[in-house]
Formats: C-alpha cells, structure tokens, sequence
C-alpha cells in the first residue's frame, strides 16, 4: 500500500483527525505526524502557553511553517489542527502534495469528545457550543473546499472511519481496478 499518496486528514478539533490518523498510519506502516504535536515539540510550549505568548496569529505562522515541513515528507499521515484551513498556504500545499480526507462530525460530538479537555485555548469560554458553531459555520466550506473525501465520523468505530478511508482513497487513485473489482462482483 505504499503506492497510495500522503494522507492529510482536516477537519474540526474532537473529530477524530489524532485517533484515525494513528491507525491510518499503522495500518499503511507509515509515519504519522500530528501538526500540533510537531508545533509543540519544536517549541517546548503546549498550544495555550502559545496562544498565551504570541496570540492565535503566532500560532498559525508557527503552524503554516509545519504544515510546509510535513507536507513534503514522503509516504506519511497527517493530521492537521482544526484552523489549518483558515490559511490559504496551507489549503494550497495539503490539496499538491497528498490526498486530503475531511473528517466531519457535528457540534453535538465535538462537545462531548472536548468536554473535559483544557487544550484548546478557542474552547476556553463561557458558551463552547456558539464557539463550535460559530467556527463550523466558518470553517466547513474550506473543508470542503480542500479535500478529496469527505468521511463523518460520529458514532462510528475508528477503525470502521479507516476502512472507509482506505477504500476510498483506493478508488480515487486506482478507479480503473476499483471498476474492474465492481465489474467481476456483479458478473457472479
């Protein structure tokens, strides 16, 4: 499976982009990147001291700068922050330099999967649901706009979300053996 293109998984914070992307990677014995992690690592700081420090604008410079780096790595999985697609940059080199999997879950989902979770300084607020909401209305259009597939992942195994990845992403780069696989199904 290593003829498949880098994956880059996008979508909101509690989707799932972490989770799957680690089996992803481990099912196609690839190397998974999370852009936070890397962000994170480089600086020695968690996302809220760098929120704190430089301000969401710092924090996507920082972010921009990784998601270059891990972009043109070979044969990898990543899974980019939730705000990733605010930034044209970044929309631009995730859609050349791999397949780009849109993992949509709703509001309701991603309060629950955050609920107790202290890093995500958007999320550090009286009302989390206009917040989800607001960045939803906001965001999802560039989701879609960027990505190849999009697959929903509330109330779904990981490891079902995987094997739809696989085969749909198997049917966007080989569509002729996908036809041939359809074809010898129903002749029998």
């Amino acid at each position: 499976m290593q003829d498949l293109p880098n994956l880059f998984l996008i979508g909101p914070m509690g989707a799932g982009k972490s989770t799957i992307g680690r089996l992803l990677a481990a099912e196609l014995s690839r190397t998974f990147y999370d852009s936070d992690h890397a962000i994170q690592d480089r600086c020695g700081a968690d996302i809220p001291w760098i929120f704190d420090v430089e301000g969401e604008p710092g924090f996507r410079l920082r972010e921009i700068q990784m998601i270059d780096e891990l972009t043109r790595l070979s044969g990898v999985v990543v899974a980019t922050g939730g705000g990733a697609v605010l930034r044209e940059d970044n929309r631009r080199v995730l859609r050349e330099r791999g397949t780009v999997v849109y993992l949509m879950t709703t509001v309701d989902q991603q309060l629950k999967r955050t609920a107790k979770d202290r890093n995500r300084p958007l999320l550090q607020c009286a009302n989390r649901e206009q917040v989800l909401n607001d960045m939803f209305a906001a965001r999802d259009p560039l989701y879609r706009a960027t990505s190849d597939i999009t697959v929903r992942t509330d109330r779904r195994s990981p490891r079902a979300v995987v094997n739809e990845i696989l085969r749909r992403v198997h049917r966007l780069t080989d569509p002729l053996e996908h036809a041939v696989t359809l074809n010898s199904k129903v002749s029998q």
